[in-house]
């Protein structure tokens, strides 16, 4: 598979994503359903803590890609649906110091939302991974 990351401009990169990523060949693709902080019965988890709820969600999203035989690194796209965007951006350093030291830099995109599927959950990670 060859992966290119298109960035016509560098400061991006410093929030841990690419403008797009062109994939050629790539034989599978991973489509994921967005990841939150939920335990494995699917209850919410770390009620009021975004840092918590991202780490956790992004742990949930990893689970479903290692099951799938994928790794962080071959995530193209993440998107971000928070009810909090200024906690959020508090939080997403941590976020994009866990995927740089995956090797990960997808493209991607945030949403701020009224709430999620449930009132606890703070955000929401789905992503689309290439082997």
């Amino acid at each position: 598979m060859e992966r290119r990351t298109i960035n016509p401009w560098q400061w991006q990169e410093q929030l841990g994503y690419a403008q797009a990523i062109e994939v050629a060949a790539g034989q599978r693709v991973l489509y994921c359903s967005g990841q939150t902080s939920t335990n494995a019965a699917g209850q919410p988890q770390h009620a009021g803590d975004m840092g918590a709820q991202l780490q956790a969600a992004l742990d949930n999203l990893e689970a479903v890609l290692k099951l799938a035989g994928y790794r962080l690194a071959d995530l193209v796209r993440l998107n971000y649906y928070t009810t909090d965007v200024d906690a959020f951006f508090a939080h997403y350093g941590a976020v994009v110091r866990r995927l740089a030291s995956a090797d990960c830099l997808p493209s991607g995109t945030l949403l701020g939302v009224s709430r999620l599927a449930r009132p606890e959950l703070l955000v929401e990670i789905e992503g689309t991974a290439v082997r």
